[in-house]
C-alpha cells in the first residue's frame, strides 16, 4: 500500500487525467490550476506549492481573479494625493485605451504577450506614440502595485522604452520676439508675458500666484501654489506640480518694473489673476503680427518658458538651467 503525502493529494479522473489538490494557508482546499498527464507531474506540482507556502511565496488564486478595471478605479481611488488633473487624465486613459481590452480580464491572466498585442493594435490603429506611452506607464504602474499586493508574481509590462516619450523638439521664440511679443500685447498682459519666460513659471504657477509672493526688494517671487483647469470644467488649486517645484525665483532686474505695477501694498494677498491673469487671457497667441511672416506661431502660453530655458540670458537667473545661446 503506497505511503500517505504528507502534502496535498493526487487523483486520477475520469478522463485518465491527474489532479492535485492541496490546503492552502488559508485553510481552503484548493485545486490546482490545471490537470496532469502523469501522477509524477502533479506530485512534483505539489512540491512546488508546498515550498512557495514555506518560503511565504504563495500567492492566492482568488485574488487575482479581479477584474482589471476594478482593480484599476480602486488603484486611482487609493492615491488621494493625486493632483485633480492628473486623476482625470488616469480615468480617462482607463476607460479610453485600457478598460477595451483589459477591463474584465483578471490581473492575474494578463500576460506578456496581451500587453505587447495591446500596445501594437494601438500604434496601428493611428494612436499617437505619445498616447500609447502614457496608457502603457499606467498600465506598469498598476501592475506594479499588484506585484506589490501579492496579486501577481511578475509585471507583465516588460517592453523596453515602451513607455518614453519621444516628442520633437519644441522651437522657442527668440529674445527679440520675446521682446516684441510682450510690447504687443498690451500692459495688462506684459508681465505675463516677462514672468512666463525670465521666471520660467508654469502656466498654473503664473495663475495662482498672489501679490504676498513677490519681494520685489530682493527681486523673487515665491512659488508655493498652482491653479489647475479641469477637463471637465472648473478650476482646483494645489501644490506645485512636483516637491522641487516650491521655490523662490530670483527675477532678472529689466522685469522688476513690470511686476511693481501689479504689485500694492494696499492688497497683498489678493489673486494677481483679478487683474493680469484673468481668465480671459489668450493662451492661443499668434506671434506672426509681432514678429513678421514667417516667425514661430506661439500655440500655448506654456511654449514661452521654454525660451528662457533654452537661451542663457547675461545677468539673470533661473531655478533650470540655460542651455545653448540663441540668436535674436
Amino acid at each position: 500500500m503506497p505511503a500517505k503525502r504528507r502534502f496535498g493529494r493526487v487523483r486520477r479522473l475520469s478522463s485518465g487525467r491527474y489532479q492535485a489538490r492541496y490546503r492552502g494557508p488559508d485553510g481552503i482546499d484548493r485545486p490546482a490550476p490545471r490537470t496532469f498527464g502523469t501522477k509524477s507531474e502533479a506530485e512534483i506540482w505539489l512540491v512546488k506549492a508546498e515550498a512557495e507556502i514555506r518560503d511565504d511565496r504563495w500567492l492566492n488564486p482568488d485574488e487575482g481573479q479581479i477584474a482589471f478595471g476594478k482593480y484599476a478605479r480602486a488603484w486611482i481611488e487609493e492615491r488621494p494625493n493625486l493632483r485633480p488633473n492628473t486623476a482625470q487624465m488616469y480615468r480617462y486613459m482607463l476607460t479610453r485605451y485600457l478598460d477595451p481590452v483589459f477591463g474584465n480580464r483578471p490581473v492575474a491572466e494578463i500576460r506578456e504577450a496581451h500587453v505587447r498585442r495591446w500596445r501594437r493594435e494601438l500604434l496601428d490603429s493611428g494612436t499617437s506614440a505619445t498616447s500609447v506611452a502614457k496608457a502603457y506607464r499606467l498600465l506598469r504602474a498598476i501592475m506594479s502595485t499588484a506585484v506589490d499586493d501579492g496579486i501577481i508574481r511578475r509585471n507583465p509590462c516588460r517592453i523596453r522604452g515602451a513607455g518614453l516619450d519621444r516628442s520633437p523638439e519644441r522651437s522657442v521664440l527668440t529674445i527679440r520676439q520675446v521682446a516684441r511679443l510682450a510690447d504687443a500685447i498690451g500692459s495688462r498682459y506684459r508681465a505675463l508675458i516677462l514672468l512666463a519666460v525670465y521666471g520660467s513659471l508654469r502656466w498654473g504657477e503664473l495663475a495662482a500666484l498672489q501679490r504676498s509672493d513677490f519681494d520685489l526688494d530682493k527681486s523673487t517671487v515665491r512659488i508655493e501654489r498652482s491653479l489647475t483647469e479641469m477637463p471637465g470644467g472648473g478650476y482646483s488649486y494645489g501644490p506645485p506640480k512636483s516637491a522641487a517645484g516650491r521655490r523662490i525665483v530670483v527675477l532678472p532686474s529689466i522685469i522688476v518694473p513690470d511686476c511693481s505695477g501689479i504689485c500694492p501694498v494696499s492688497r497683498p494677498r489678493k489673486m494677481m489673476r483679478s487683474c493680469l491673469l484673468a481668465r480671459s487671457v489668450p493662451l492661443f497667441v499668434i506671434a506672426i503680427s509681432v514678429s513678421g511672416p514667417g516667425c514661430l506661431r506661439c500655440r500655448r502660453l506654456d511654449w514661452l518658458v521654454r525660451t528662457f530655458t533654452t537661451c542663457a540670458i547675461p545677468g539673470t537667473s533661473s531655478p533650470r538651467a540655460p542651455g545653448r545661446p540663441c540668436g535674436s
